[in-house]
């Protein structure tokens, strides 16, 4: 992931040079009310450099203060972004490690009927939801020596099809109930 800062967009490139624009503005328009030393404070000339010098000033200040504010929104998302990309990855660990053990306990059951290699590849594959000319392909045999070997799975499991085959490994997987609260049951 790249790091992303406020320094970066088109608008907080010109945040430069139109401060230092605006920050000349101010001196000019200081420098020439000095210069000029009015007799009268309220005359039109000197209320107009005076408005000017107080607009330039407030441009000023509202453009750091913009950068200042996106410089905290910023900090605060990277912080919300990190905050996620932790819980992100404690779960891909958690399930990796659940994952880990379903793929022993299957491999176990494999054991327990007595599947050769082939036989354990074809049934794995079904397992995952792959078809018979899928399979085939996969494993560079024929589609009828794969449904043979579908066949011999499901002689030694004791099972009827593909259906039953998945059925004896997810039909107990429970799923939380949404409406139940964690920790309650």
């Amino acid at each position: 992931m790249t790091e992303c800062s406020v320094t970066d967009t088109p608008t907080s490139q010109l945040r430069l040079p139109l401060t230092i624009l605006l920050l000349a503005i101010v001196a000019g328009g200081t420098v020439d009310l000095a210069l000029d030393a009015p007799e009268r404070p309220g005359s039109f000339h000197v209320l107009y450099e005076v408005a000017l010098i107080a607009a330039a000033l407030g441009m000023t200040v509202w453009l750091w203060r913009g950068r200042w504010r996106a410089e905290a929104s910023a900090g605060a998302l990277r912080w919300t972004l990190a905050e996620r990309q932790a819980e992100r990855d404690a779960w891909r660990s958690r399930a990796e490690r659940a994952l880990e053990g379903m793929g022993r306990a299957v491999d176990e059951q494999f054991r327990t009927w007595q599947l050769t290699p082939a036989e354990r590849e074809v049934a794995l594959l079904l397992l995952k939801g792959h078809g018979h000319k899928q399979i085939a392909a996969a494993t560079g045999r024929s589609e009828r020596t794969t449904r043979q070997h579908a066949v011999a799975v499901y002689q030694k499991a004791g099972l009827q099809g593909r259906a039953e085959l998945a059925a004896f490994f997810l039909e107990d997987l429970a799923v939380p109930d949404p409406h139940q609260t964690p920790g309650r049951s």
